[in-house]
């Protein structure tokens, strides 16, 4: 009879990879994810003979870098050793699906596929990107109270109701129920993190609620799952096990708030200097051109006095005899 809630060994959690059909599919899927990120980048870094001012685009490699960790990260969860234990250790699914929630949606989003897509293709493709950003789904689903509820509904449905129990007993449901919570949280979070190119362009007061008022639901979830009077699976986990992946759960949760609100807050300050100093330069330009307006009359002024006390005389005063 296997173990309830196994301990997780080190070696397992670092170097075990998933051989199932599903971590096989999401591991295809994560390789064609950074082979067309990276051919992208790349074509975007060449000079396209289009004409007069056609050049070279320079991508960041922090940019690069968040997209490759991002995607790395969701190979890790269906694919890695923390898949080994999904099944039989509450705590360890419970940092599965964290990782999923609030650490792989903001690294990808930060990574901004959708502008790269957009500055890489041609033709029919770039339409239909186009087309699909300005529809009225898109909107819809773009906004923050959307991604917001879906987010954190997917989260209390998956964890408060039979659906959890069920899915440790299915595998597809729980690839399924995997696969929604990273749509969906990526919703609430590429609205959050705002560099990509999005229907809506969130303000900052708009971006800040929503990273402070996950605290209180996802918290809630994590100590109501802790105050748990019996496992969420009594078949593969203890409840000791249990209350421990609720205190993760709201732990590491907290952290990861945190985390997203200092990085909220620097963005914050880069924009308030970035407008400073669109500001110091716009009031420069004006008092160049006010000074290149004055000094013409200064000058004229200055050619007309010189003109009265030269040949002619000036009024009231009369002319040597």
């Amino acid at each position: 009879m296997p173990v309830k809630s196994p301990d997780p060994k080190a070696v397992v959690l670092l170097f075990h990879w998933q051989a199932t059909w599903v971590g096989l599919l999401v591991l295809g899927a994560s390789l064609a994810a950074l082979v067309w990120y990276a051919g992208a980048v790349r074509r975007l870094g060449r000079v396209r003979p289009g004409g007069e001012g056609s050049q070279a685009r320079k991508w960041s490699p922090y940019t690069s870098a968040s997209f490759v960790v991002g995607v790395l990260i969701v190979a890790y969860v269906f694919d890695g050793g923390i898949a080994h234990y999904q099944e039989d250790n509450f705590t360890t699914h419970a940092v599965q699906l964290l990782l999923l929630f609030y650490v792989a949606p903001p690294l990808l989003a930060a990574g901004t596929p959708v502008r790269l897509a957009l500055l890489t293709s041609r033709g029919g493709i770039e339409r239909a990107l186009l087309h699909s950003l300005h529809s009225r789904l898109a909107r819809v689903l773009s906004h923050p109270i959307v991604g917001f509820v879906a987010a954190v509904a997917t989260l209390y449905v998956y964890l408060l109701t039979p659906v959890y129990a069920a899915s440790e007993r299915h595998p597809l449901l729980l690839a399924y129920a995997q696969v929604q919570i990273l749509v969906v949280s990526s919703l609430l979070w590429w609205a959050v993190v705002g560099r990509d190119a999005l229907p809506r362009v969130l303000g900052f007061g708009w971006r800040f609620a929503l990273v402070f008022g996950s605290i209180p639901f996802v918290g809630f979830l994590g100590v109501g799952i802790a105050a748990a009077t019996s496992p969420l699976y009594p078949a593969g986990n203890t409840l000791v096990d249990t209350h421990q992946g609720g205190n993760v759960f709201w732990g590491l949760g907290v952290l990861f708030v945190v985390a997203m609100a200092t990085y909220l807050f620097v963005e914050w300050a880069r924009e308030e200097q970035r407008r400073a100093e669109q500001g110091d330069r716009q009031l420069d330009a004006a008092l160049a051109v006010a000074r290149s307006m004055a000094l013409p009359a200064e000058e004229g002024g200055s050619a007309g006095e010189g003109g009265t006390s030269g040949g002619e005389p000036a009024p009231g005063r009369l002319a040597p005899g």
